[in-house]
Order: structure tokens, then C-alpha cells, then sequence
């Protein structure tokens, strides 16, 4: 650590705020150029062909969720202890893995998507002579998540770059869309404009976080060679667990939307594609304190601050419940009347549903800390065996209740997975904390405050 601070740090509460707030101001723009390009997209093509659309975005975001590793969140928990003790080898290490991890389940993501597009294109519900542009759509998959770039711009705080990047991606899909609108191009050129906010936005996050490297003199003596694991223990399985804990959270989405278009069509995956985005539009504000908690919680686990990291949750529970409320009350007074706005009176349809994954995601923001306290404990597999057991009795009861109620169904089931998963992920972060506190005993020396100041003004 060099040099004093002039001033009083500001607390972990008060960073992590600060950190979503400045993410917010990009997502603002995002939601509002996101809900752009989807009507554009939506009032060119129409129901059938949106929906074709929608599909095809989900298979290839289902197949990228499930290749890529969560690389960022390993890049955190095992990164930020070597980045306050200015360990640049060890730094090096950790990111020389999270690079390898992110090439690796880049070409495998490609390869299922391209492949998959060929094989089962007539059970995803594509309209014949789709799948070849399905197959050249899923060439983005290879690029769909900078997770490497992302973990180093939340690790060093760099939150005001991270709040322009899925804005860059929107904006460039919406010019394309406006673009295709204007000329009344078919459904191939707008799976082109919305591929191209994918590759865009990789690029943009690739660029910044090379350039911060560089700024803080980490990429000297960089190489792609040379140890991964050693001198990491249960850095394997922690990568793997928070791989599929968060391809179950993520590609979850997408699987709904393909079941839901295997069974009851186009048209209706559309209905239901549209109130999830506008649910998730309302929501993201709350989610945002999501990124900015876990570098926090990670440099908490590194200076021992179990207590420091209670507190904070529990503080961040106490708004997600605020905001919570809102979002319930906001989407049954107002929610049919935004659709029909926004995305043409046919899609006021989308209402009924889009009230139940509104409140599935108003418990999500309510219980948010939960599942970050695990990972930053370095207990990713008690959060992946939750999400395993939720996921699972969740899609053996979803045909049926789609086949049984329409949409509703499925909405209710998701309301009702939503309550179990807090359930468990409560209980398995209460189960680790008492295991820290028994293991700890004796709080180290220093108060959690002392410990704390981890700010390095020039930099690690």
C-alpha cells in the first residue's frame, strides 16, 4: 500500500451504492434504447416473426451461458488477495487462468451452437430455412461475455466504464433495427444488427480492461504461459461450481423461452420473452448492486471481515426490500398500458404474465446478498446445490403447468422457485457463517474497520 488517504475512505455501503449508482446511469439508457430495439424489431416483423427471433436470441444465449465459465467471479475471489498485497506473479496467475477459461468455452459455445442449429432447429419451433441463420447467429456466442474484462473493471472499481457497456451493445442494435426498419429488411438482417451489439460490446469491455492493465503496470512480464492452479487450492472447483450455478441462474431465462415456444408457439414465447424483458428492465436497478457486492464481500473474506460482511447484507437486503414493493405496485397499476405503449397494443397480452415474473423477481432483489456472501466465502457449491435441486423440481413441473394453465402457469411455478431458492440460499449462508465464526474463534486483531481500508490510491 503507498501513500495515506487525504480523506476518510468511504464504507463498504457507501461504495457499493456509489458503485451500482454509477452502473445505473448507464442501465437507465440501456433499458430505454433496449425496449427500442425490441419494439423496432417487433412492430417490423411482427408476433411470428419476432418471436423467431426471440428464439433464436435465446438458444444462442442458453448455449453461451451454459459453455462459458463464470471466469470473473474467479478472477475476484481468488484475484483480489494477491491484488491488495501487490503479489503481481500471483495476479498474473489468476488471470492467465480466467483468459484460459474464457477461449476455452468460447469455441466450445460456438461448436454446440452451430451445431445445434443444424440438428434441432425444427424442434426449437425455427420456420423452415432458419437454421442456417441460426447457425451463422451462433458465431456470437463466442464473444457474448467478456467475463474476464468484466471481473478486472469490478475488481479495480472501474463501475463508470462497466455502466456504458450493455448501453454500447443496445445502442448499436438499435441503430441497426432502425436502420433494417427503415429499409423493410427481412428477419436475417435484424439477427445481423442484434449480433453485432454482442461483438461491439466485447470489444469495447476487451479494450478497457487491457488499457487499465497496462495503466497499473500489471501486464509486465505478462504471459500466457505458465502455472494455473498451482499454489490455488480449490480454485478447479470453485471455478466449475460458480459455472454452473450462474449457467442455471442465466440460461434458466432461456430455457423457459424455448419450452415455452416448443409448446404453446412463436407467439406466446414472444408474450413472455417481452414481460421477462420488461420485468428484468424494472428490476436491474435493484440487481445492480449485485456487481458492485461482490468485489466488496471478496475484500472482505481477504482482510477476515465475516462480521463487516453480515452487516453489509444485511443492509442491502433492507433496500432490495423497498425497492421490491415498488416494482410489484408499478407493474399491476401500470403494466399493461407500458406494453401497449412500447411495443403495440397486441402485446398488452403479455400483462397477465409479466405481473408473475415481476414478483419472482421482486424476491430475487429482496434476498440478492445471499448467493454473493457464498461465492465470496468460497462456498459456490452450497449455492449450486440449492439452485440444482429449485431448477430441477421447477422444470419437472413446467410442462404440465404450461399444458394446464398457459402462461400463468408457468409464471406461478416461477414465483414459487423464486421463494424456494431465498429459502435455501438463506439457510446455506447462515450454515456458513457459523462454520467461519467456529473455525475463526477469536476475532483476528483489528476491528473489521482497521481492516478494511484495502484502497490503494495509486493503484495495486
Amino acid at each position: 500500500m503507498t501513500g495515506a488517504p487525504s480523506e476518510t475512505p468511504p464504507g463498504p455501503l457507501a461504495k457499493v451504492l456509489g458503485n451500482a449508482g454509477q452502473l445505473l446511469s448507464g442501465r437507465v439508457v440501456n433499458a430505454v434504447v433496449g425496449l427500442a430495439y425490441i419494439a423496432l424489431t417487433a412492430r417490423s416483423l411482427g408476433e411470428e416473426l419476432m418471436g423467431v427471433v426471440v428464439l433464436i436470441n435465446a438458444f444462442a444465449q442458453f448455449l453461451g451461458e451454459v459453455a462459458h465459465f463464470q471466469s470473473w467471479q474467479t478472477l475476484i475471489t481468488f484475484g483480489a488477495g494477491p491484488a491488495l498485497d501487490g503479489d503481481r506473479p500471483k495476479f498474473q496467475q489468476v488471470l492467465r487462468l480466467s483468459l484460459l477459461l474464457d477461449l476455452i468455452s468460447g469455441l466450445l459455445g460456438v461448436a454446440l451452437g452451430v451445431a445445434g442449429a443444424f440438428l434441432f432447429w425444427q424442434a426449437l419451433k425455427w420456420p423452415p430455412g432458419m437454421s442456417g441463420y441460426g447457425a451463422l447467429y451462433a458465431l456470437s456466442i463466442g464473444v457474448m461475455t467478456s467475463a474476464t474484462g468484466v471481473g478486472l473493471l469490478r475488481l479495480f472499481d472501474r463501475f463508470r466504464y462497466l455502466a456504458a457497456e450493455q448501453a454500447v451493445s443496445s445502442l448499436v442494435r438499435m441503430i441497426g433495427c432502425a436502420i433494417c426498419a427503415l429499409l423493410h429488411a427481412e428477419i436475417q438482417w435484424f439477427l445481423m444488427a442484434w449480433a453485432a451489439g454482442t461483438i461491439v460490446s466485447f470489444l469495447y469491455i476487451a479494450v478497457i480492461a487491457v488499457w487499465d492493465l497496462r495503466a497499473r503496470g500489471l501486464l509486465k512480464g505478462f504471459s500466457l504461459v505458465g502455472p494455473l492452479a498451482e499454489g490455488l487450492p480449490g480454485v478447479w472447483r470453485f471455478a466449475i461450481a460458480t459455472n454452473f450455478s450462474s449457467t442455471i441462474d442465466v440460461g434458466f431465462t432461456h430455457v423457459l423461452t424455448l419450452v415455452v415456444g416448443a409448446i404453446l408457439g412463436p407467439v406466446q414465447a414472444a408474450y413472455w420473452r417481452v414481460g421477462k424483458q420488461v420485468a428484468d428492465g424494472m428490476a436491474k436497478p435493484a440487481r445492480l448492486m449485485i456487481p458492485a457486492l461482490y468485489p466488496e464481500l471478496a475484500k472482505m473474506r481477504a482482510a477476515g471481515g465475516q462480521q463487516a460482511m453480515t452487516r453489509l447484507a444485511v443492509q442491502i437486503a433492507l433496500i432490495g426490500g423497498a425497492a421490491a414493493g415498488v416494482l410489484l405496485l408499478v407493474s399491476l397499476l401500470a403494466g399493461r398500458p407500458i406494453l401497449e405503449l412500447v411495443m403495440g397494443q397486441a402485446f398488452g397480452a403479455a400483462a397477465d404474465v409479466m405481473n408473475w415474473q415481476v414478483a419472482a423477481a421482486a424476491v430475487g432483489v429482496v434476498t440478492l446478498p445471499l448467493e454473493p456472501m457464498l461465492v465470496s466465502m468460497r462456498a459456490a457449491g452450497a449455492a449450486l446445490a440449492v439452485r440444482l435441486v429449485v431448477v430441477i423440481a421447477y422444470l419437472a413441473t413446467l410442462a404440465p403447468l404450461i399444458k394446464a394453465f398457459g402462461l400463468a402457469g408457468a409464471g406461478a411455478a416461477l414465483v414459487a422457485s423464486a421463494l424456494a431458492m431465498a429459502v435455501g440460499m438463506y439457510f446455506m449462508a447462515r450454515h456458513r457463517l457459523a462454520r467461519l465464526a467456529a473455525e475463526e474463534g477469536s476475532a483476528r486483531p483489528g476491528t473489521d474497520d482497521e481492516r478494511l481500508s484495502y484502497d490503494h490510491p495509486h493503484g495495486v
